[in-house]
């Protein structure tokens, strides 16, 4: 079906003061306000998609406050509210005293026809978890699947709605649900506790969930998935990769331990001894990062893709995006790296050399934020002809304008970013500057390989090795591979700088812990 959106924007408008109601009335693109900002001693603001505007000069007050929190429902312990019968959300900060000193008035929309997209998959009867930044669409597509699978496809479908953003608030749920029945939390640390009360109530074939943050709810997202019933779900982080180095997320994906190898399987692996490996199978049969409003990348066999990452080999996606006719566009393929247009005269940046960067379609600002946060200098030139190296975007190597045929006919190397995300950029910096330890896979495999040596060392009579400062999930492998050698480990200091250290057997004094 097209694209049909609802807002109830009057009843967002209603709960303002007067002088705030009636220049907002005003602004001609009202139909696309994304919210209105209240902060104690601030003017009102609107903020639209493009444009932020002062909706007056006075000053926001108490009497304000009050006069917006006295025209909707109660605060839950998330510091969220609502309009009943509607999606808006009024969200409350608060100072230390618990008195509120500002709100966000959240514009909430209902959009019929969002999932056109993936509809494939969900009517699959797979679990399918939804990644993406906030304000991406995560929410309004979670709305959209579960009003599809209760109305078009007659499936039973329980919402666990914690707060009250999927079906909106009061106790009558929003039309955009169609038959789905919603299921509200109480407070959200007791999400977990709904979630498993809803499959052991309510006999449900489809549980539908906005946010899991816990692993408390990691955990009852597997047990719902054991019993056979479809998940769709959305969790926090952009990609697959994020839920990888999360480790209370990572059991959604199957989980990431550490394994020991023998001498004779790790030679024929040729790989070190301590690899890392997926635990068990993964919650979710179907990982989409949406990118946009209108493009995802999917990875559709989400223990094969987590299994391939970590072996270290680029994945194959499958990237989705609706074109002007609103046609479903698909395309298959692996990620792109360099292309071999090298030759002797202009070869790729080589280590201790500084490549000259040549940008086409790349965002060159958060391209030099990247490169900063990697320490790495960047020399880009606006000229093609004191290029070595050319980067431009997939979407635009495809189209080969002008200036990509110009770099091929002059032999410039070519790398393609398949989009302008940072985990492309960084792989891209990686690629140029051979910076390995930049990668998530590769810091996972020099971590562990640190420890193995520590080990080593430890065994041939030194008496402690200390390691490099690592995140909390890989000094627990460490922790782990020290175990399994029957060594003891220990870490010291305070994050970011917390470090494991490596004992003797003896001093088992020093017992393992995080």
């Amino acid at each position: 079906m097209p694209k049909v959106t609802t807002n109830d924007l009057d009843a967002l408008l209603d709960i303002l003061p007067p002088y705030i109601h009636q220049p907002l009335c005003q602004q001609q693109d009202i139909s696309e306000l994304l919210e209105v900002i209240l902060d104690l001693g601030r003017p009102p603001e609107a903020r639209f998609p493009q444009r932020e505007v002062v909706l007056n000069t006075k000053e926001v007050n108490e009497q304000d406050i009050d006069y917006v929190t006295s025209h909707i429902d109660s605060f839950g312990d998330d510091n969220r509210a609502g309009i009943e019968r509607t999606l808006h959300r009024i969200s409350a900060i608060r100072n230390r005293q618990s008195r509120i000193v500002g709100l966000t008035c959240r514009v909430g929309r209902a959009i019929f026809g969002t999932i056109k997209i993936i509809e494939d998959l969900i009517q699959s009867g797979k679990s399918v978890l939804l990644l993406g930044r906030p304000g991406v669409g995560k929410t309004t597509m979670l709305r959209e699947v579960a009003r599809v699978l209760a109305d078009d496809l007659g499936k039973r479908v329980i919402i666990v709605d914690t707060s009250n953003e999927i079906a909106g608030d009061g106790d009558i749920p929003h039309p955009a649900i169609g038959h789905a029945r919603r299921m509200q939390v109480t407070t959200p640390t007791k999400q977990h506790a709904v979630m498993i009360e809803a499959v052991e109530n309510h006999m449900p074939e489809v549980i539908v969930i906005d946010e899991i943050g816990t692993e408390l709810e990691a955990q009852a997202a597997r047990t719902i998935a054991e019993r056979g019933v479809q998940l769709i779900g959305t969790a926090h982080g952009n990609t697959l990769e994020n839920l990888m180095m999360n480790p209370t997320l990572s059991d959604l994906i199957g989980g990431i331990q550490s394994v020991t190898l023998g001498d004779e399987e790790a030679k024929r692996r040729r790989t070190q001894k301590s690899i890392l490996e997926r635990m068990s199978p993964p919650t979710f049969d179907v990982v989409v990062e949406i990118q946009e409003w209108d493009k995802v990348a999917i990875h559709p066999d989400v223990g094969e893709a987590v299994d391939t990452i970590l072996r270290g080999q680029p994945i194959a996606t499958e990237t989705r995006w609706l074109d002007k006719t609103g046609k479903v566009r698909i395309e298959k393929e692996a990620p792109i790296t360099a292309t071999k247009k090298t030759t002797k005269d202009k070869p790729l940046a080589k280590e201790g050399n500084l490549a000259k960067l040549y940008l086409f379609g790349v965002n060159r600002v958060r391209l030099e934020q990247i490169a900063r946060e990697m320490q790495l200098n960047l020399d880009i030139v606006d000229n093609l002809s004191q290029a070595n190296l050319f980067i431009t975007s997939k979407n635009y190597y495809r189209r080969k304008p002008q200036k990509v045929r110009d770099a091929e006919a002059a032999n410039v190397p070519i790398y393609v970013l398949k989009s302008n995300t940072p985990p492309q950029i960084r792989q891209l910096l990686n690629t140029i500057y051979h910076t390995e330890n930049t990668d998530k896979t590769d810091l996972f495999k020099l971590a562990l390989g640190e420890a193995e040596e520590a080990i080593n060392r430890v065994k041939n009579s030194q008496k402690a090795v200390e390691l490099e400062p690592q995140n909390a999930y890989i000094r627990r492998l460490q922790h782990l591979i020290a175990q399994r050698n029957n060594l003891v480990s220990h870490s010291l200091g305070k994050d970011p700088n917390r470090r494991v250290t490596i004992y003797k057997s003896e001093t088992k004094e020093t017992a393992n812990r995080l």
